[in-house]
């Protein structure tokens, strides 16, 4: 292996990849560097083991629906062959991964990589030097501050359980806490979320959160906004967490702790001040093409970034953004617009573009059609009690400019309206278009 390359990609997930394989198909030479098994986070932490193990909870929650509606007996999870499920997709990756890098001509280095100069890195004690480097490392929790963080487990750990708890806490709000109780509930166990904030998922629609609470209290987890946990104890096989709400401290036993209240870039054993590469509140500061502003030769592209919403879709738009203006000179800016977010709780919960309160602070006008809908034929094919949709169409133009659903298909229904949003297509236009039908897709028009 050589000591200089064209390029030295950081992290080896999407945005990684991504940048990656397309500069070395331009013929430049390129090296990879990740401390953890070769993947990143979407293939072996997030995004695909999670929805294997959703495979699950989701099957077991539409037979227990149809009982007494033509199916007949008991269903449940067992816990390990479903661990066992995921791990047949994630075990393969590693080395799927490094034997596709290998086979494109690209080298590979395992273990922490450090910058020692503003061209340079070191990873193992070997120094590699480069024209450009892409900082694409991904995320990890963030720091929680609370006396005894370390009992914490995070989203990798809680994938890898040989077993299931069965009482698990999970401090925070978002898609972690969201899906993991999903998942947890259907599979026996009794499931506690403390949310600092006044409601769970703040980025999506009050109303369709509200629905979707109501599956929450359904599955008998017990939701406590505006609660912040302040000291975790370990106590022999099991743990007690303090809480305060209303400045009233409460305890809670747990066999298990999850941190499930957010993400930040990974950076701390980068070194990024010996590289040149400045950093404001916690990000790399970047201009609009992506690239260091105080390093011309750094990148940056994924969760490391935090420019777009933290997905993997956007991870591999970053990437292709990176790798154009590496290849082709600094020309190329990412599109946020239109990007769909699911939480992939069951039934899913889905939005694309403004929300009410955003398209207001715009001094947009528009109307809204809202409504909820477990009568129509989607949801009653399904016994699904919750479903429902907010869509925000512009006054004049008839532009979608938002939509926010929640129910059976709902995580495949939004890419119609992301379609909608990204290249500006009417209401009349979706109105106007034949879905199959009975799909869930076929309810769109009358969304309008």
């Amino acid at each position: 292996m050589s000591n200089n390359y064209d390029l030295i990609v950081i992290g080896t997930g999407t945005a990684a990849s991504t940048v990656a394989r397309k500069v070395r198909a331009a013929g430049r030479s390129v090296a990879v560097i990740d401390f953890r098994p070769f993947g990143g986070t979407c293939a072996l932490r997030g995004c695909d083991p999670k929805k294997m193990m959703i495979g699950g909870a989701r099957a077991v929650d539409h037979a227990t629906r149809m009982r007494g509606k033509g199916v007949t007996g008991d269903v449940a999870i067992d816990w390990p062959d479903l661990l066992g499920f995921k791990r047949s997709f994630t075990n393969p990756v590693p080395a799927k991964k490094e034997q596709g890098f290998a086979e494109a001509g690209i080298d590979s280095f395992h273990g922490r990589a450090r910058f020692v100069a503003p061209d340079a890195v070191e990873v193992g004690g070997e120094r590699l030097e480069a024209r450009n480097i892409v900082i694409a490392s991904g995320a990890e929790p963030i720091p929680l501050g609370i006396e005894g963080e370390e009992h914490l487990i995070d989203n990798e750990a809680f994938l890898n359980m040989e077993s299931l708890p069965q009482r698990i806490l999970l401090v925070g709000g978002g898609y972690i806490a969201a899906e993991f109780s999903h998942i947890a509930a259907r599979a026996g166990a009794k499931v506690t979320i403390l949310q600092r904030g006044k409601r769970m998922l703040q980025g999506f629609d009050p109303d369709l959160v509200g629905w979707m609470m109501e599956k929450f209290t359904e599955l008998g987890m017990d939701v406590r906004t505006d609660t912040e946990v302040t000291r975790v104890e370990k106590r022999g096989e099991s743990y007690r967490v303090t809480a305060v709400a209303d400045s009233e401290p409460s305890t809670i036993e747990a066999d298990l702790v999850v941190h499930a209240a957010g993400r930040k870039p990974d950076l701390r054993s980068l070194d990024l001040a010996a590289g040149g590469v400045e950093v404001r509140n916690g990000r790399i500061a970047l201009n609009d093409h992506l690239r260091s502003v105080s390093n011309p030769a750094v990148y940056v592209a994924g969760d490391a970034a935090q420019m777009g919403p933290p997905l993997t879709p956007v991870s591999n738009h970053e990437g292709k953004v990176v790798t154009a203006n590496l290849l082709e000179g600094n020309h190329r800016k990412p599109n946020y617009k239109g990007v769909p977010s699911v939480v992939f709780t069951i039934p899913p919960l889905a939005r694309v573009g403004l929300g009410e309160d955003e398209a207001r602070e715009m001094g947009l006008r528009f109307r809204v059609n809202c409504d909820r809908t477990p009568g129509w034929f989607t949801a009653r094919q399904a016994a699904e009690t919750v479903m429902g949709h907010k869509v925000l169409i512009e006054d004049g133009s008839g532009r979608i400019l938002g939509a926010h659903l929640i129910g059976p298909h709902a995580d495949e229904m939004i890419n119609v309206f992301t379609l909608a949003v990204r290249h500006g297509l009417s209401a009349e236009q979706l109105a106007e278009t034949m879905f199959a039908y009975p799909t869930g897709a076929s309810d769109i028009s009358s969304m309008l």
